[in-house]
């Protein structure tokens, strides 16, 4: 039988030669994040969900100001309704110091709600010959902060061919999807880069946004189920599947897979938190082998599958990345990137994780916690419906 990463070449969108790296969320990403944006000659394309004006934004920020400076065109987007906490005062700063600002403004907001999309996206784009991709917020929350652990996530740092990819879903998301010619964005060239065949990676730009009714990275999940021969980790912090997500889940264990999921123990979003667990029963009942990390709040979106292939990027295993928001991965068609990122799992699992059996959790589980966690599910599921209503209609 061919391997999976075999059949994954078949498979049109890989860019090669690229250079890769896991980058841990905290001071590791943090760190690099100033270290691009330092060495950055032309130009810089940086948008996020959440830019808080913290320790941490402010940081950023000053890099970005340092930037523009130096003459290194600077494009920054921050969603309208996670990022509306900037200080005005600090969007005229943009201005007059030389930073292209924008929000990604969904059709309606107000500080507790939105109708719309949001745009999910965590990248950076360098001189269009590095980049990084993740989960990763630009906030105290995911950095280490008065003593603090930074939340559980992780990036793809890249350097190759990947980069110009990436920096044309930049600019379309930065003009509205009017056409996109290349331009002085996107048509720099910075030369060659050189990476030696050992270090290659193949890696492909997924996205899910249902106003262009594009759901790669739904797609990339679905082929990874059917696919795999072996075993799939996955690590998600908002884990909400819908249907069609769940009955490939099964056909996957039912074919020999061995499917391990890593969850959030600690959530920020206590309901989502509540209507997950409502679903710990299906994962025990179709054999799934489940995990909480406890720590601190797991917030990382990853997954590899037989140590061959896996990818990364700002998609949870809900209906909300599936349908509603603009999510950005990149899949890793890489065995020796995959083996690492495989054996990094099965550390955490080890140090840092409480496996959840169907016995501990009905011993643990009363009446009052079970009712609360069905009531949070069927909200959750109509919070869903409401937001991705829209896309549902359009497929």
């Amino acid at each position: 039988m061919k391997s999976l990463r075999r059949r994954r070449k078949r498979g049109q969108g890989y860019s090669s030669p690229n250079r890769i790296r896991l980058v841990t969320g905290g001071k590791p990403y943090f760190d690099l994040l100033a270290e691009m944006i330092r060495q950055a000659e032309k130009v810089i394309q940086l948008q996020v969900y959440i830019l808080d004006y913290d320790e941490t934004g402010k940081a950023v920020v000053e890099e970005l100001i340092h930037a523009a400076r130096r003459n290194v065109k600077v494009y920054l987007m921050a969603d309208g309704y996670a990022s509306q906490g900037l200080p005005k005062h600090l969007i005229k700063e943009f201005k007059q110091k030389g930073v292209e600002f924008r929000f990604f403004e969904p059709l309606f907001r107000s500080r507790h709600t939105f109708f719309g999309r949001r745009m999910h996206h965590k990248v950076i784009v360098v001189d269009n010959c590095r980049a990084m991709v993740g989960g990763i917020n630009i906030s105290n929350h995911y950095n280490e902060h008065d003593g603090q652990p930074a939340w559980l996530d992780f990036a793809l740092y890249m350097e190759g061919a990947v980069a110009k990819d990436l920096c044309r879903v930049c600019q379309k998301v930065w003009k509205g999807y009017m056409p996109v010619d290349g331009g002085p964005v996107c048509g720099y060239n910075p030369g060659e880069l050189d990476i030696r065949p050992e270090e290659n990676s193949e890696l492909r730009v997924r996205r899910n946004d249902w106003i262009m009714k594009r759901s790669q990275i739904s797609r990339s999940y679905v082929e990874m189920f059917r696919r795999s021969e072996r075993e799939i980790i996955m690590m998600t912090g908002y884990f909400l599947p819908g249907r069609f997500i769940r009955s490939n889940m099964k056909r996957a264990v039912r074919r020999g897979v061995k499917i391990r999921l890593i969850l959030a123990g600690i959530s920020d979003v206590k309901i989502a938190k509540y209507a997950e667990r409502y679903m710990y029963n299906w994962l025990f009942r179709n054999h799934i082998e489940l995990y909480e990390y406890k720590p601190c709040v797991l917030h990382a979106k990853v997954a590899v599958a037989d140590r061959q292939w896996s990818t990364i990027g700002s998609y949870n295993v809900n209906d909300i990345s599936a349908f509603a928001s603009m999510e950005l991965n990149i899949d890793v068609n890489s065995p020796v990137f995959a083996a690492g990122l495989a054996d990094h799992f099965e550390n955490i699992i080890a140090k840092d994780c409480v496996q959840v059996t169907q016995e501990d959790f009905r011993t643990k589980n009363g009446i009052f916690s079970r009712i609360l966690e069905q009531l949070s599910y069927w909200i959750v599921r109509l919070l869903f419906f409401l937001f991705t209503i829209n896309f549902k209609q359009q497929k």
